[in-house]
């Protein structure tokens, strides 16, 4: 763990002095008002929850996500710095970890900013902070899960536009197949099939959070697709390094 909080530290410095980090959390927290109080009309609601700020999440991840992401292994294999990263002695599986908690918990500090919705809807009601919390702690998961995507695509190539783009049509896949109307699509195949796939989506195990429930089985689902993920991306990294 030390190894791997070497390269957090070393990550967020580099988020810190970015001038393009500070540009990703003004997008996305604009977004994330417009989305909520516009799009969502959220004062004529009349409700005290946060289900239309959190019911635009997935949406909003499934662009900016990979944005963050898109430079991580991408930029290491344009530079050249690829080769160097694979033989300190930190170990790749750490660099792995290293670099995917780091953009994790800058997404996380981008969630903890929208604070100012929450004050909003404390102000206007008196809402449950079950879902509140719950939905929070579900939507960084997911969000971790977009990251481990946009990780693997990284890993793939140099280009940073390419990774971007793999990473959009995978992820929008996993959001696709949680839809009822998508099923529609699928009849062709064995119900049982059907079920396996719609059980792959990333909102329906969302949306329990949202109700403020949260399933072990969801946490448990979220937490395999990051690991499937990150295995792949070391997996095409150990691929290219002995190439």
């Amino acid at each position: 763990m030390h190894s791997a909080w070497i390269i957090i530290k070393k990550e967020l410095r580099g988020y810190a002095c970015s001038p393009l980090a500070f540009i990703f959390l003004t997008i996305f927290l604009a977004f994330q008002m417009g989305f909520t109080f516009i799009l969502g009309r959220f004062y004529e609601s009349n409700q005290a929850s946060l289900d239309i700020f959190f019911s635009f999440q997935p949406w909003l991840y499934l662009f900016l996500i990979p944005a963050i992401g898109m430079r991580l292994w991408s930029e290491e294999k344009s530079s050249g710095t690829i080769e160097t990263l694979a033989t300190l002695p930190l170990g790749m599986p750490a660099v792995i970890a290293g670099k995917f908690l780091a953009s994790w918990l800058f997404v996380l500090a981008a969630l903890l900013l929208t604070f100012p919705i929450v004050i909003t809807v404390v102000y206007l009601g008196s809402p449950d902070p079950g879902p509140i919390l719950t939905g929070y702690a579900m939507s960084w998961l997911m969000a971790g899960a977009f990251l481990s995507v946009t990780c693997f695509t990284s890993a793939l190539t140099r280009n940073q536009v390419i990774s971007f783009v793999l990473s959009v049509i995978i992820c929008f896949v996993f959001l696709l197949v949680g839809f009822g109307v998508f099923h529609e699509y699928l009849e062709f195949l064995p119900i049982g099939l059907v079920d396996f796939l719609s059980g792959l989506g990333f909102i329906p195990h969302f949306q329990q959070a949202i109700r403020g429930v949260i399933d072990l089985r969801d946490v448990i689902y979220f937490i395999s697709i990051i690991v499937f993920f990150l295995i792949l991306n070391a997996a095409v990294l150990d691929g290219s390094t002995e190439s």
